[in-house]
């Protein structure tokens, strides 16, 4: 009986030990494996690029895998919000209750690592209330993920091209997201510690809380420019339709090439078309082209979106367009700069704000006052001088004053 008892407990205490080992072992190769990750998503290659950015960096929170899973119920379909070539994105919810977006790769290459890791860093650098907030990452599983705030209303793409979408978007609000996108662009490209040029501006980047507020994403092609460069030399990135042509030809990526992306998205706000097409005639594919050619031949309200069109807002539309066109220029020094993009939309959703848009009788000077006021206080805004903006606007809106426009 005691040898019995004996050869039991043996028999036990070994299986124990077996059990044990082999949860050890397994522990740390689970381990192991998600270090592997770690350096395999560069991991640290993002711990040196941190370390050598400056001081205004925010600090990047580092997801373990298991929090995520968690979060999106071990990645359940029904947690998925957004699909594309590039992954897919579920909705997240975390122990504090904060509503997340994680961004999950389809798959990963060497290439894209870098691009992780360049949005992580660019996006760290980033404090602007009108670009999605990045909440960190999590590097231990086969593909990286990157952990947004959640933006819950969709994209500015889906809001102009579905139907049941448009109808809501009117012009006041069209003008609104077109001036809050500018200046997110032109705070990249003037105001952030390095310059950063987005390189892929599209409607399709640009999402819309519940109060159609733009908040600017997909910061994976952006570039960091080095203060002493105006131009970087790099592969052709983008998105066709919004491409800038210049920089398709030459590989010289400059802010310009946002300007002429922005143009397009101008002109998407004011048609309602898609940027590229090939449900469309050959010369109207391009709706950068086939919108050029509109408003060269006078046919402009002949393509503008039945939404805004004939609102008693023509002379505004006209404008805008105009300034579209200028985005567009072939030539990239020819082109506007985001600031001052920026500063002529704000211009004009000041006038629209104004008694002398519906044909109010008002002061000149107490108009000009006004807009001088409200410029003024955007300009401090973004850090710079309204001065020479100010007399330039004087000079365009003292005539429409003086006749009643």
């Amino acid at each position: 009986m005691k040898i019995l008892v004996g050869v039991a407990v043996g028999i036990i205490v070994l299986l124990f030990s077996i059990g044990f080992l082999y949860v050890g072992y397994k522990k740390r190769k689970f381990i192991k494996l998600r270090e592997q990750y770690f350096k395999q998503n560069g991991g640290l290659l993002l711990q040196q690029q941190l370390q050598e950015c400056d001081r205004t960096t925010k600090a990047v929170k580092l997801f373990s895998a298991e929090e995520l899973e968690k979060a999106t119920d071990n990645y359940d379909e029904r947690r998925i919000v957004g699909q594309g070539g590039y992954g897919t994105v579920y909705k997240g919810m975390l122990p504090n209750n904060m509503v997340v977006a994680i961004k999950k790769s389809k798959h990963v290459d060497q290439s894209q690592i870098e691009q992780f890791i360049n949005e992580v860093i660019v996006l760290s650098q980033i404090n602007n209330r009108n670009v999605v907030k990045l909440m960190g990452c999590c590097l231990e599983t086969e593909v990286p993920l990157l952990v947004y705030e959640f933006v819950n209303n969709g994209t500015l793409f889906e809001h102009i091209h579905n139907p049941n979408k448009s109808s809501k978007l009117s012009w006041e609000t069209r003008l609104r997201i077109a001036s809050e996108t500018a200046g997110v662009l032109s705070y990249l490209h003037s105001t952030a510690s390095t310059p950063i040029i987005h390189r892929d501006v599209k409607s399709a980047n640009i999402l819309l809380d519940d109060n159609y507020i733009a908040k600017i994403s997909d910061f994976g092609a952006s570039r960091l420019v080095p203060v002493d460069q105006k131009q970087l030399s790099t592969m052709v990135q983008g998105t066709w339709g919004y491409l800038d042509p210049e920089y398709f030809h030459t590989s010289q990526l400059t802010e310009k090439s946002d300007v002429y992306s922005f143009g397009v998205v101008l002109v998407e706000l004011l048609t309602g078309k898609k940027a590229l097409s090939f449900d469309r005639p050959e010369e109207e594919r391009s709706l950068a082209t086939y919108f050029l050619l509109s408003l060269e031949n006078g046919k402009l309200f002949h393509i503008v979106d039945e939404v805004i069109a004939n609102k008693g807002n023509n002379e505004q539309v006209r404008e805008v367009a105009n300034l579209a066109k200028r985005c567009l220029k072939i030539k990239g020094e020819e082109r506007p700069t985001m600031k001052e993009v920026t500063m002529e939309l704000e211009g004009l959703r000041a006038m629209a704000s104004h008694p002398w848009v519906s044909g109010i009788d008002v002061n000149p000077e107490e108009t000009i006052h006004l807009l001088e006021e409200k410029t003024e206080v955007y300009m401090n805004s973004i850090g710079t001088t309204s001065t020479g903006y100010i007399d330039s606007m004087k000079n365009h809106i003292t005539p429409l004053v003086s006749s009643g426009r």
